[in-house]
C-alpha cells in the first residue's frame, strides 16, 4: 500500500496507542519479544505491559471517508488511511494497516482484546508496529495469547480514556460555591473563564479499572495553587499560562495534558482498584475552575466525537445532538517536546516552583 501524496494530511480523527514494543513476551515461544506482525505470534505466549508505558496520540488523515458524523472505523485492507500531520507517532503520509485483533486471557480469566495496526511508509520498509487495547490493561500483569484474528472485520478506534474529573472534584459555581462534579445536573450554572455562568448541558459517567492508562493523575493540593488534590483523567487538559523567557511555546496560554505533567512526587498516577469519570460539556468548549485549576471541559465536534468510548458516545449523540464545539485558544503543548524537556521545564515556564 503506497502512502498518499502529501498535500493535506490534517487529522480527520485520532486515537491513543502504543508501540508494540511496550508489550513483551515473558514466557513461551518468543520469550524476550514485543508484539509482532499475526504470522509470527504463537498462542499461549504469556505477555505483560511494560511499567512506565505512555500512550502516544495517532492522528489518522482519512482520505476516503465518506461517512458523516463521528465515526472513524479501520478495516483490513482499507485504502486512503493514513498518519496525519501532527500525529505524536510514525510520519506523517505512513499507510495505516490494520492487522488485526489479538485476545488475551488474564489469570482471572477476564479477556482483552488489542488491535494491532502497522504504519508504512511509502518505500516498503518495515512496518512500525502500534496496538491499541479495548480494555484497561495494567503493568505487571500476565496476559496470555488465545487468538489472533486477522479478519476481525471493521472496527471503530476509540480513545483510551477522555477529558474526565474523578468523584469528589470540586467545581466552581456562577456564584462562586463549591460543588461535587458529581452532584453537578443538567442546567446547573457553572463559572467559566471566558462567558461568566454558564449552563451545563449534559453530565456523563462511567467507571472503569484504574489501570495502565485508565489511572488517574493526582496532582496534589498547592502544586499549581490548587484547594485540595484535583484528580483526573490523564488527557485531562489543565490550562496554565506561561511567563518571561521560559516560555515554552509562543503564546503564553498553553493547554497540557495532565499525564505530562507527572514528576512522581508532587503530580504522580494513582493505579489499582476502579475509578468513576465524569464529563462535563456545555454550549461552548470552556476553561472551567476545577480545585480552582482552569481545566478545560469535554470538547465536543467531529474528530473528537469518535474517539469517546462508545457507551459515551451514544449518550452525547442522543443528549446532544449536533452540537459541535470549536476549539478553546490555547496552544497544545507538544508531548514530544515535553517528554525531552521534562516536567521541570514546564514548572518554570509557569512559575510553579
Amino acid at each position: 500500500m503506497s502512502s498518499p501524496a502529501r498535500g493535506d494530511l490534517s487529522p480527520s480523527y485520532a486515537c491513543h496507542v502504543f508501540p508494540a514494543d511496550e508489550f513483551e513476551v515473558v514466557s513461551g515461544a518468543n520469550l524476550g519479544d514485543p508484539l509482532m506482525p499475526l504470522d509470527e505470534l504463537c498462542p499461549g505466549d504469556v505477555y505483560e505491559f511494560l511499567p512506565g508505558a505512555e500512550a502516544l496520540e495517532l492522528a489518522i488523515h482519512d482520505g476516503a471517508a465518506a461517512r458523516a458524523g463521528s465515526g472513524q472505523f479501520l478495516q483490513p485492507g482499507a485504502r486512503g488511511q493514513s498518519v496525519a500531520t501532527g500525529s505524536e507517532i510514525g510520519r506523517p503520509g505512513e499507510s495505516l494497516r490494520l492487522e488485526g485483533r489479538l485476545t488475551f486471557m488474564r489469570p482471572d480469566g477476564d479477556t482483552v482484546d488489542l488491535l494491532l495496526i502497522a504504519l508504512t511508509g511509502a518505500g516498503g520498509g518495515a512496518a512500525q508496529l502500534v496496538f491499541v487495547p479495548m480494555a484497561p490493561i495494567e503493568a505487571r500483569q500476565s496476559y496470555t495469547l488465545v487468538k489472533a484474528d486477522p479478519e476481525p472485520g471493521e472496527v471503530r478506534l476509540t480513545d483510551i480514556t477522555s477529558v474526565a474529573f474523578t468523584r469528589g472534584t470540586m467545581i466552581t459555581l456562577g456564584d462562586g460555591r463549591q460543588c461535587p462534579v458529581e452532584d453537578l445536573r443538567p442546567g446547573d450554572r457553572v463559572l467559566t473563564r471566558d462567558h461568566g455562568a454558564q449552563p451545563l448541558r449534559w453530565v456523563g459517567h462511567r467507571t472503569v479499572r484504574a489501570v495502565g492508562p485508565f489511572a488517574p493523575v493526582v496532582i496534589t493540593k498547592g502544586t499549581y495553587a490548587n484547594q485540595s488534590d484535583l484528580i483526573v483523567s490523564q488527557h485531562q487538559r489543565l490550562f496554565l499560562y506561561q511567563r518571561g523567557a521560559q516560555r515554552l511555546t509562543e503564546t503564553a496560554e498553553l493547554f497540557v495534558k495532565a499525564l505530562h505533567l507527572v514528576d512522581g512526587e508532587a503530580v504522580f498516577l494513582r493505579a489499582g482498584g476502579f475509578v468513576e469519570y465524569f464529563h462535563l460539556v456545555f454550549d461552548r468548549h470552556e476553561i472551567i475552575y476545577a480545585e480552582c485549576i482552569p481545566t478545560e471541559s469535554l470538547l465536543i465536534n467531529e474528530r473528537t466525537l469518535g474517539q469517546l468510548p462508545e457507551e459515551v458516545l451514544r449518550e452525547v449523540e442522543t443528549h446532544l445532538p449536533g452540537l459541535s464545539h470549536r476549539p478553546h485558544f490555547g496552544t497544545e503543548a507538544e508531548g514530544r517536546l515535553l517528554r525531552k524537556l521534562g516536567p521541570t521545564a514546564l514548572a518554570k515556564a509557569t512559575n510553579r516552583d
